[in-house]
């Protein structure tokens, strides 16, 4: 599955580099330099019906860096994979294990993981997204780490909920490439009510996909740091 992803996601950093025609032109009647920043501040709300205008160019007007930002953090973190496995591997214990730190990390981890679910669903509301939520749900997973003996973790399952959200956020920018339009990343849902949970189109839905992502990948290396001992 990995392999698979990683060729799929190379292939569309190499179409990202392959599509590029040149800087960002902006046409003035005044013959002034127009203000990129102002312009998007000023057409974000009715192209996109996301409330947070840096989500807007995050996930759509600059999404190919985006998808860029995810094949580095994949790449990063199966480099680190493959590393750890060859290795003599870190300290036994980072710190010393207790029932007070040990029952602490577990009861702090749900809430952890609620908390990055909030910055994930609300990142075209407010600061956040899928990159921020996605490492906060995995801090918790490192905290666990920290404090406990034994942990029970799914590889399995965070490698298929890693490859499914790659192949999802590609999915989503090929819907828009083949469909009226012919853009790839094209927000090609309703745009919904203004500055509510259900709005923005696709933009909620790559933010959920880049979010698992980010928490599989990045809480994957933690867990073979571990195993690496």
């Amino acid at each position: 599955m990995r392999k698979f992803v990683s060729i799929v996601l190379l292939a569309g950093f190499v179409f990202y580099f392959a599509t590029l025609t040149g800087g960002l032109m902006i046409p003035s009647t005044s013959g002034e330099r127009s203000s990129v920043g102002l312009d998007i501040l000023s057409r974000t709300a009715d192209e996109t019906g996301s409330a947070n205008a840096v989500t807007s160019v995050v996930v759509l007007y600059r999404g190919f860096d985006t998808l860029g930002e995810v094949t580095v953090l994949f790449l990063a973190a199966l480099g680190i994979s493959i590393f750890m496995k060859g290795t003599g591997g870190v300290r036994k214990k980072v710190l010393d294990q207790s029932f007070i730190l040990e029952t602490g990390s577990r009861l702090l981890f749900p809430l952890m993981f609620l908390f990055g679910i909030y910055i994930i669903t609300h990142g075209h509301l407010t600061p956040g997204g899928g990159f921020p939520g996605g490492v906060v749900i995995a801090t918790g997973f490192f905290v666990i780490l920290l404090t406990s003996e034994s942990i029970n973790f799914n590889k399995t399952l965070m490698s298929v909920l890693e490859g499914l959200a790659g192949l999802s956020f590609i999915g989503l920018g090929l819907v828009g490439l083949f469909g009226p339009d012919n853009s790839f990343l094209q927000n090609f849902l309703p745009l919904g009510d203004f500055n509510t949970i259900f709005s923005a189109g696709i933009i909620p839905i790559i933010y959920a996909v880049v979010g698992i992502k980010v928490a599989a990948e990045l809480s994957s290396v933690v867990f073979a740091m571990k195993e690496s001992k």
